[in-house]
């Protein structure tokens, strides 16, 4: 996904996010609160997994937050 977003745009960094941030669509295997965030430049990808507690309002806050420190470490690298 940041790949392809990246590419499309042609942008320095792409982000893509995914998950289940609920309050229905959880299962045993991908629960509520599951999110990916991916992030692609030159130096190429990366994607991290986090589990956020909380409602899905709070689900989309902290993955938003996790994207955008990503391109703060990668900048800041």
């Amino acid at each position: 996904m940041a790949e392809g977003i990246r590419a499309r745009t042609q942008a320095s960094i792409g982000i893509g996010v995914t998950g289940i941030a609920g309050p229905s669509g959880g299962s045993a295997e991908k629960p509520v609160g599951l999110v990916f965030v991916s992030l692609a430049d030159d130096h190429g990808t990366q994607v991290r997994q986090f589990r956020f507690p909380g409602d899905r309002e709070r689900v989309r806050h902290w993955a938003v937050t996790a994207a955008l420190e990503m391109i703060r470490r990668r900048i800041r690298d």
